[in-house]
Formats: C-alpha cells, sequence, structure tokens
C-alpha cells in the first residue's frame, strides 16, 4: 500500500505541475518565464495537504526557479508517503532516520512524511572520528567505533550541501546554499547549539575542502564550490569568532557574522556548477570537479585563484 499510494502521488505531481521532467509544462502556474507562487502554494496543497509546512514549500519553490529546467529527484521534495496504521509503517519508520546506529541509538528521527539523508562526511584522521552533515542540517561526529560523540541541528531553510573539519581553529564548517556555518562541537550541555553563521554568499555554495598547510596558527582556510563556476578560498581566525575571549562570555545560541569582514578570494575557473573541491596535501595544490564539458577537472596550486590574468 505504501508503495502504491507513492505511484499515485507521483502520477498526480506529474500531471499537475510537471516538477521532474525538462519541457515546459502544461500546468498555467508555471507556463510563463516566472513561476507564480501563490499558484505552486495551492497546487501543493491540494496534493499534499496543510502538512507540509510553508518553509519546505518556499525552499523548494526557489530550488525550481533557480533551475526550472533542471531534473528533481522524487526523494528531495518530500521523502516517501506511507499511510498511517498500515503494517509496515512501523517497519518502514526506522528508515526515516537521519543515520541508525543500532536499535537503542538514534541521532533525530524525521517526520512520518518525510526523511533526511545524508549529504556529506568527512574523516578527521588525526582526531580518529568522522563528521557527517544531513540535507536538513543535522552535525554528528561519530568516533572509528561508529558511536555518537556529539550532534547538533542548523536552524537553517537552505539545504547542507557540504562539510569539513578545520584543523587549526578545532570546529566543524559546514556549508548550505547561502551560507557558511562553524559549529564549536566541544560545548557541553545547552553550549551544544552555540553556531556561527556567516553570510550572506553572494553564489549558492555546493562544497566545501579545509587546506591543511601545516604552517597557519589560529587561522584556517577553506576552499568553496559555488553554482558560478567559482572557487573560493575562504580565510578564517580565531580573531573572528571571538574564541580567546573566556568562556563565561559566550553566548548558547547561533550568532551571526556578515561574510564581507572575512577574506575571501575567488576566481572563475569552470562555466558550470562546482560539484566537488579538494586540497591535495601530498601535491600541496587543489582540484576542482564540475559539470563543464570544457574543464570539467582543475588541478593547480592556490595561488592560481588569485592571479586574474
Amino acid at each position: 500500500r505504501p508503495i502504491l499510494q507513492l505511484v499515485k502521488v507521483k502520477k498526480q505531481l506529474f500531471a499537475s505541475v510537471q516538477l521532474f521532467s525538462p519541457p515546459p509544462p502544461p500546468c498555467s502556474c508555471l507556463n510563463t518565464d516566472e513561476i507564480d507562487y501563490d499558484k505552486f502554494y495551492e497546487t501543493v496543497q491540494t496534493l499534499f495537504g496543510p502538512e507540509v509546512k510553508d518553509q519546505d514549500v518556499k525552499t523548494f519553490f526557489r530550488k525550481i526557479s533557480n533551475n526550472p529546467d533542471g531534473r528533481i529527484e522524487w526523494c528531495e521534495i518530500f521523502g516517501y508517503f506511507i499511510v498511517e496504521g498500515d503494517a509496515l509503517a512501523s517497519q518502514l519508520d526506522e528508515e526515516n532516520m537521519v543515520f541508525l546506529v543500532s536499535r537503542r541509538q538514534r541521532i533525530t528521527k524525521a517526520g512520518v512524511k518525510r526523511r533526511d539523508v545524508i549529504k556529506c562526511i568527512a574523516k578527521v584522521p588525526q582526531l580518529d572520528f568522522m563528521v557527517t552533515a544531513s540535507q536538513k542540517g543535522t552535525l554528528t561526529i561519530f568516533n572509528s567505533q561508529m558511536r555518537v560523540l556529539t550532534s547538533t541541528n542548523i536552524a537553517d531553510s537552505s539545504w547542507v550541501t557540504g562539510c569539513d573539519y578545520l584543523t587549526q581553529l578545532k570546529r566543524v564548517v559546514a556549508v548550505t546554499e547561502r551560507t557558511v556555518i562553524v559549529w564549536d562541537y566541544k560545548s557541553q550541555g545547552s553550549c551544544q547549539e552555540n553556531c556561527f553563521i556567516i553570510k550572506p554568499m553572494e553564489h549558492c555554495l555546493l562544497c566545501v575542502s579545509t587546506v591543511n598547510l601545516g604552517d597557519q596558527l589560529a587561522k584556517d582556510d577553506i576552499l568553496m564550490g559555488d553554482d558560478g563556476g567559482h572557487v573560493n578560498l575562504f580565510t578564517m581566525t580565531s580573531d573572528d569568532f571571538g574564541l580567546k575571549q573566556s568562556k563565561a562570555k559566550k553566548k548558547s545560541q547561533l550568532q551571526i557574522l556578515d561574510s564581507r569582514k572575512f577574506k575571501n578570494i575567488k576566481r572563475k575557473l569552470h562555466d558550470d556548477w562546482v560539484v566537488k573541491v579538494k586540497f591535495i596535501s601530498a601535491l600541496n595544490c587543489f582540484g576542482s570537479c564540475s559539470l563543464d564539458s570544457v574543464h570539467s577537472f582543475v588541478l593547480d596550486d592556490l595561488k592560481r585563484l588569485e592571479d586574474t590574468m
């Protein structure tokens, strides 16, 4: 029954708004160059009911508006729909988790009609643990035995696209479509939500990688790829976050920082989205991968980003 209902609702969505196929849809709300949000919202409410949150509709609407010809997978929208009280509901309920460690331990559990997915996994060999980031903003640290050390949820409407570890600042960094997040994972108790949100960013961020040079103190550089074909070299220091202040003065809340106050070197290396960027310590250079059919891969020194020629 859940599978049959999924197929039925999916067909309704295809017939009503045609969000999954590149050709122009027949629906009146999508016939014009710009999608009418009110009609889009009304259509979603008609199909899925009031259970769909307004914030989720806005997020998905923005993704379609930014790339109306792009293909959208079903799991990216609202997850799987399950009839409450179904015999298989209890069995499938365990699949609606961000990450299943055991039957007794869970990081977080999504709603009945939605589920989260892991977008990025970053291994930190020097500390023998691993960082994961889910699409909807759950950051988690596992030890080598896959036990959860700590976890937090980021209150951001944009989807998380990547994560890594800041070796000098000893913080976790994650990027969403429009922000950079720095999480103090070592905070205890209520301080677990102690995060810095750096925004706004000019382009949609798609990936991140820490630059491990080994000769920097109280400073970390990160590489970020965006949907404009740029590779960004973003610098953060302990002074930017006030990490030298006493613990008594720290506040257990999200703190917003202006991205314009940070050093950011940006260069356009591709003519399409930069989907992966990585600093390779053994070569002392970076690599960036793109959907660009002409320049799909660039391997070069960091100084290349500062070269405007």
